[in-house]
Parts: C-alpha cells; structure tokens; sequence
C-alpha cells in the first residue's frame, strides 16, 4: 500500500536519464518536451514519475500548442497537477512566447513569409477569437514591433484600414506585415480577406508605407496572400 501511494520524483530515475542532470551535461535542446515539461513539474504521481506525467499531459492536449491552448483551469484539472504546478507551466509558455523581441540588437528580420509566421504562429494558432496584428519593420526588414490591433471578427467592413498605419507612422516604420488568425485552424483566405488586403495595400502605397504581406494563421500553417497573388496585383 505504501509504494502504492508512494510519489515518483526525478531522482527516482536512473541518474543517466534524469532531465535536470541530461540538461546540466547537453544543454537544453538536447531534452524531449516531456523532459524540459517535467524539471518544471519536479514530481509525478503515484504509478507515474514527472516524464510520464508531462508525455500524458502533451499527449491529452495535442502536444505544445495545445498546451498552450489550454486554459489555466484545464491545466489544474489535470490529475498530479494543481494550482502552482499549472501557473508554473502557464509562466514558463509565456516566457517563451516573450522572448523572440526581447532583447532590441536581437530583433529577428523577416526575409520570407516563412519567417514572419515563424514569430507568430505558435501563439496565434493557439487564439480562440480572431486577432489582426501588424508587424512593423525597419528599413532592413528588422523587426520593430508586433502591434494587436483588432480582437474579435476581423472583415473588411469592420476593419478601419487607418488603425492599421498608426503605429507604424508613430514609430517611423518602413514596411507592415499584417497578420490574423483563423481560430477554425483553416488558414484559407476568405473573400473578406482578400477585400481588406486590396484596401490595405492601397492605403499603404498612399502613406508611403509599404505593405510586404497579409499572413492568416491557422493550426499549425499559414498562408500568404502575397505569395497566392490575392489583392496585392494591380
């Protein structure tokens, strides 16, 4: 009855495949997901040390952005995890999610669709409502900032084209990548899409600012309007 009840800890792995000890020796990228999920869980469950719990967890969730997805009270509901465990879990995403544009002589720049999506998707293709975001880029692609603009239904009827040029004129912007997700997962372009981006691309060209992209983020993909053709011609 006592194992039964017993808590499986890290040190109770063989040392060899101890997280902590594997990070010490092989740095960080060496680790699963499981591994670097467990050192912030640092004790499983009865029947379960903290590796399996964090696989379970990935597992029940669909992997990282699930993860992500999930809210705090989700987390905590979790067998083998509770109100510290969850917010440990919650901070240490968020961390990650801070870190791209932290550090200004770091600031990534954008050379293809691919890149911008890069710095985004992960976050956004975890949203469960819309969100329009612009990326605002120096003269060198590099990246400024990522301004939320609208939250909620993102159309061409809703959307003040203007809204989208204020951050960019504020901070002596050169080019804008606007973004939006598609919480459906879909990132399909709709028309409604397509119709803003024509009025985007105009109003840019009016404000001398260029418009390089309109990126829509789905689960785990994207597309660029820009490389579809879809109301950047003409």
């Amino acid at each position: 009855m006592k194992e039964q009840n017993a808590t499986y800890r890290i040190m109770d792995l063989d040392e060899t495949e101890r997280p902590r000890e594997r990070l010490a020796q092989l740095g960080p990228q060496a680790l699963s997901q499981a591994e670097l999920i467990a050192i912030l869980l640092r004790v499983g469950v009865p029947g379960e040390n903290a590796v399996q719990v964090a696989q379970r967890l990935l597992s029940e969730f669909g992997g990282l952005v699930g993860l992500h997805r999930a809210s705090y009270d989700e987390i905590c509901q979790q067998h083998g995890l509770g109100p510290a465990k969850a917010a440990q879990l919650k901070a240490a995403i968020e961390l990650g999610r801070r870190l791209t544009l932290e550090t200004p002589e770091e600031r990534p720049a954008i050379h293809s669709p691919a890149d911008a999506a890069g710095l985004v998707q992960y976050e956004m293709g975890a949203l469960e409502q819309e969100e329009l975001r612009v990326m605002l880029l120096d003269t060198r692609n590099r990246v400024q900032d990522i301004i939320t603009v609208y939250r909620g239904s993102v159309n061409s009827s809703q959307v003040r084209v203007g809204e989208l040029f204020k951050a960019a004129i504020r901070k002596n912007a050169s080019n804008i990548i606007v973004i939006h997700n598609h919480p459906s997962g879909d990132p399909a372009p709709s028309p409604d899409d397509i119709a803003l981006t024509r009025a985007i691309v105009q109003a840019g060209k009016l404000m001398d600012i260029d418009v390089l992209d309109h990126l829509v983020i789905g689960r785990g993909k994207y597309v660029s309007l820009k490389e579809r053709g879809l109301g950047f011609g003409g």
